[in-house]
């Protein structure tokens, strides 16, 4: 999601910089940026710029809140507007599978499902992109993507099913 709003900057010398702008529905807000941290987020007058309608005072950790609520969730819009569908799980090597002690490369998992093994998570380690001569270990948990079937058959794979 491309930012589409643009921001003017005042320098106010002694306090620290205002940033304005105007929204596509026409309101005027600025932002004043003291130099001790705190902000000033303004609502100004639609008949008079200059005139500042409301101000609320913010301190760095109430800013930074404002700003994770304001920030667009780029996930949340991919999952709402395009078809996607992978899922990620965890599938767990237990004493009973075919491949425990054995090499990735010896799943042969995505040829035979589409399903990726992007990650194996061992003890308090995490291994990224294996390579087919990773080997796994009793415990090894493998961090799958694919398709929501691919992934289910890499699990009934490492299960020896």
């Amino acid at each position: 999601m491309e930012p589409t709003a643009h921001f003017t900057k005042t320098a106010l010398p002694g306090i620290g910089a205002r940033y304005d702008l105007d929204t596509q529905s026409g309101r005027h807000l600025s932002v004043v940026v003291h130099q001790d941290g705190r902000r000033v987020l303004g609502l100004h007058d639609p008949e008079d710029e200059d005139s500042c309608r409301d101000a609320a005072q913010l301190d760095p950790g109430e800013s930074l809140a404002l700003a994770g609520l304001l920030k667009p969730d780029p996930v949340r819009y991919l999952r709402q507007h395009v078809e996607i569908d992978l899922v990620t799980e965890h599938i767990p090597v237990t004493k009973r599978s075919p491949f425990a002690g054995r090499m990735l490369g010896a799943t042969q998992a995505r040829t035979k499902t589409g399903a990726s093994i992007v990650a194996v998570l061992r003890r308090t380690d995490a291994v990224p992109s294996p390579t087919p001569d990773f080997r796994f270990a009793i415990g090894d948990v493998l961090v799958v993507v694919g398709t929501r079937e691919g992934v289910d058959a890499v699990a009934e794979l490492i299960a020896g099913g």
